[in-house]
């Protein structure tokens, strides 16, 4: 089962409320009410200006996401994978992206932590390439540990044959921002993963505001696939896409 580590009552606090907004369910605006979007004055090179707790977006240096190029050979332990299934909760149209959100019960142990999944949502195109490849849709599997650590599992759709948790979820989507469905299909999140799980890890941030660094990133080399008609209907809900802009990886070592 997921494993609580030993932590303050206020270090948790605080962690909890610097992730509450990657893991809320309608942040079109943020708590204090800025606004922000993936076109124009509002757009990812102006992220770091429109709020002042969000300057990380502008003056970071691991920032999320890259692109993967000369991964170091490390020898990384295979992640162990606890997903089941009937645990999610809803499908939610956040304005920014698709979200299907979950309770307790699945988690990862990776990188010695054991890390408790939160939500995943979708980005077309891709924000991560990997090689210089660009990818018509990713998965982000966002998970915390105990102490409120992130960790982004992220997978990678290339064109192909339909994804059967998509399927299920994408005939519930919701069409307009700030809405909401109950998920009755509960399709578990191993729906999601490649067959070969061999990754790319790295630190990184989260990519949109307030782009908060620290968080473990965790790549899948192996793509999935999902039809074209699948990527399409994501695009269209959306409207415009939602990736954010490649950022520098400065002195920072891809792991494999």
């Amino acid at each position: 089962m997921y494993k609580q580590h030993p932590v303050s009552a206020s270090r948790l606090a605080s962690v909890c409320l610097a992730t509450l907004f990657v893991l809320s369910a309608s942040p079109v605006y943020s708590e204090d009410g800025a606004h922000w979007g993936y076109e124009g004055k509002i757009g990812p090179a102006h992220w770091g200006e429109l709020n002042p707790a969000w300057h990380m977006c502008g003056e970071g240096h691991n920032q999320s996401p890259i692109d993967i190029q000369g991964a170091l050979d490390a020898d990384l332990p295979p992640i162990d994978w606890h997903y089941s299934e009937k645990v999610n909760d809803e499908i939610v149209n956040n304005g920014h992206t698709i979200q299907i959100s979950y309770k307790p019960d699945n988690w990862i142990f990776a990188n010695g932590h054991d890390y408790q999944l939160r939500q995943f949502h979708f980005h077309s195109p891709s924000e991560n390439h990997i090689g210089g490849r660009e990818f018509p849709l990713e998965a982000h599997l966002v998970h915390t540990d105990a102490a409120g650590n992130i960790a982004v599992v992220a997978v990678m759709f290339e064109e192909g044959a339909a994804n059967p948790l998509l399927q299920a979820a994408w005939q519930i989507m919701p069409q307009e921002p700030g809405t909401h469905n109950p998920l009755p299909a509960r399709p578990s999140a191993v729906g999601l993963l490649p067959k070969q799980r061999d990754y790319y890890r790295f630190n990184g941030s989260l990519t949109t505001p307030p782009c908060s660094e620290g968080v473990l990133w965790i790549v899948m080399k192996q793509p999935v696939t999902a039809s074209r008609e699948q990527i399409a209907r994501f695009a269209n809900v959306m409207g415009h896409p939602n990736n954010r802009p490649l950022q520098p990886i400065y002195a920072r070592a891809v792991l494999q």
